[in-house]
């Protein structure tokens, strides 16, 4: 038998969701034909086959989350010779589910398999009968297990309002980043308006919030770094590559805008468009939504004033753009009505001071207003 394992999908990619299967137990295979769709953090990707063969079994059903390293696949015939991430021979699987489980060497066990681990027969029983999905549950016995209470509590819960619908994909990814960032960051934002009356009709207003992020990283640089929490180090970068968020029916996408300090507007306007293509038809690559040193978030598009943008590590600050709207203020003497874009800009205390971040914001503003 031969197991082909979920390979690394881009930049170490931890997991990632079955959306379907092309393929079916039995079917005949040949060199790169596509076995399934997945859904990662980033994309939705087709995984085609290392070899040709004959199907023997499929490991998961739509909605698994499989991790770097499982078994996909398994093909009939021969011994195994490992093909994914995982090194080492992998003993052969003869009869049952629980011989496969086995085979996860290196790699935590999918959210179904997790779930049964935590879980006796007669509750996983119990759990089909009522229609309850363990995956949704938290045990509340002895070293995390489901117990029958935990199942009967979560089938009332489900009569009374529903059953809960797990999130998944980008939105499940989403969640975990939120998580990670109010555990780890130490937020801290300031608002701010950008008087720009005097911009003509049409100018292209991301590209200039795009120019004047990278205006105020050259100025003050101390924002445009990454900061490890657990070393306490700070990590510089000679270039500015910016996350823009992207609002989708699916979920919010930040890919990333390489080196725009050095790019014109019409290039990166280009850049940009293609990025944004990219991410409405769901083919970006997953390395063209990692590594920003900096993120913006032109929320004003849609609705807000002000906000305080989620700081995701290990960046250390993120811009917001708020509604532009027409407002009095005071020039001179006098009280006019000018366009005002406001401003949020959140950063990260424990790897910028105050007076850094204002500085950040000075000159955001200097390049918005020039």
């Amino acid at each position: 038998m031969k197991y082909f394992k979920l390979p690394d999908l881009g930049e170490g990619l931890p997991e990632a969701e079955i959306v379907e299967w092309h393929v079916q137990e039995g079917d005949q295979v040949e060199v790169d034909q596509t076995l399934v769709s997945v859904e990662t953090a980033k994309a939705i990707v087709e995984v085609p086959s290392p070899q040709t063969g004959v199907i023997a079994h499929l490991f998961g059903v739509a909605g698994d989350t499989i991790h770097t390293g499982e078994p996909l696949v398994e093909f009939a015939g021969g011994e195994d010779a490992d093909s994914g991430t995982v090194v080492g021979q992998l003993s052969q699987a003869r009869n049952t589910d629980s011989q496969r489980e086995s085979f996860i060497i290196g790699a935590a066990p999918s959210s179904r398999e997790a779930a049964q681990q935590r879980t006796t027969p007669a509750v996983r029983s119990l759990a089909q009968r009522l229609g309850v999905s363990l995956d949704t549950l938290r045990g509340s016995g002895p070293e995390g297990r489901v117990t029958a209470g935990d199942v009967e509590r979560a089938a009332d819960m489900d009569q009374s309002f529903g059953a809960p619908e797990p999130l998944r994909g980008v939105r499940k990814q989403m969640a975990k980043a939120m998580a990670q960032s109010h555990a780890e960051v130490v937020p801290v934002t300031l608002c701010e308006d950008a008087d720009i009356d005097h911009w003509p009709e049409g100018t292209d207003i991301t590209m200039r919030l795009v120019q004047a992020v990278a205006a105020a990283c050259a100025a003050v640089p101390d924002l445009n770094v990454w900061f490890d929490g657990q070393q306490l180090a700070r990590r510089t970068h000679g270039k500015i590559d910016l996350g823009v968020a992207v609002d989708t029916e699916q979920g919010l996408f930040v890919p990333v805008l390489r080196d725009i300090g050095n790019r014109s507007s019409d290039d990166l306007r280009d850049g940009l468009n293609r990025l944004r293509a990219d991410v409405k038809a769901r083919s970006i690559p997953p390395a063209e939504m990692q590594g920003a040193t900096i993120t913006l978030s032109n929320f004003g598009t849609l609705a807000g004033r002000y906000a305080s943008p989620i700081i995701v590590p290990p960046q250390v600050a993120i811009v917001g753009a708020g509604v532009i709207r027409r407002q009095p203020v005071a020039a001179g003497d006098a009280v006019c009505v000018h366009r005002v874009m406001p401003l949020s800009l959140t950063f990260d205390h424990r790897a910028a001071t105050g007076g850094e971040a204002a500085r950040f914001m000075q000159a955001l503003i200097q390049a918005l207003s020039a």
